[in-house]
């Protein structure tokens, strides 16, 4: 049997469940014979009560995301992310199936376009970038029912490979609060890495003309030696 990416572990005498999300995840796993969606909505449906959700996870399949995205956020149960390494990519997708979504101090989010691979003529190279579009616009869909921010400024994080910790996925909206923080939360000011960013400040600098300093002061002053 193929190895599952996920792991449920019973809390003895509670009435809620843990379940870990660890690792990558792909359609080899999850499109296998034995591995399927039905096997995942099995084990979801076996029980009853609210859901911790763990999450490390570096990302993968998308359609895999989504259909774990959609089983949680039909749950009746109340579902609590906790975010104790990476959400990444898709992973950050199932996170915000999370009734709340909490962040470790030291976990990260990311979250960027998606992308695939494609072989074919120039038709075939269009239907790839329309398909990748619309895949982008069900990404934001669930981003944007999470954080309230507007489809371009979502479409903007993405497309620049937007890197939020856990101070800055609450003052977007990805996140509720932060774990291990006692007393009130509060919304501080907190840095964000954009690939995009980066490159273009760097290539700014690389643009701006090199000054060149006059040589006739050295002279001046060689002349000025010579007696």
């Amino acid at each position: 049997m193929k190895r599952k990416f996920w792991n449920w572990v019973k809390n003895e005498g509670e009435e809620t469940r843990t379940l870990c999300l660890s690792g990558g995840f792909s359609d080899v796993s999850w499109f296998g014979d034995e591995v399927t969606p039905k096997l995942f909505k099995d084990e979801l449906m076996a029980g009853s009560g609210d859901i911790t959700l763990w999450i490390n996870s570096p990302g993968g399949d998308v359609f895999a995301a989504a259909q774990i995205y959609n089983m949680l956020m039909d749950y009746k149960g109340n579902v609590t992310v906790k975010i104790d390494g990476i959400a990444a990519s898709a992973a950050s997708v199932i996170a915000m199936a999370g009734t709340e979504v909490l962040m470790s101090p030291t976990s990260l989010m990311m979250i960027h376009n998606p992308f695939t691979i494609a072989i074919g003529d120039s038709e075939e190279m269009q239907k790839a970038m329309q398909m990748l579009d619309e895949v982008k616009e069900s990404i934001i869909n669930a981003y944007e029912l999470k954080t309230g921010l507007s489809r371009t400024r979502l479409s903007h994080l993405m497309d620049a490979e937007t890197w939020l910790n856990a101070n800055k996925a609450m003052e977007f909206g990805f996140a509720d609060d932060i774990m291990f923080r006692t007393g009130e939360s509060t919304v501080q000011d907190s840095f964000v890495f954009s690939r995009r960013a980066v490159t273009n400040s760097l290539m700014d600098k690389l643009k701006k003309p090199v000054v060149k300093q006059s040589t006739e002061p050295l002279y001046e002053r060689l002349n000025l030696l010579k007696y």
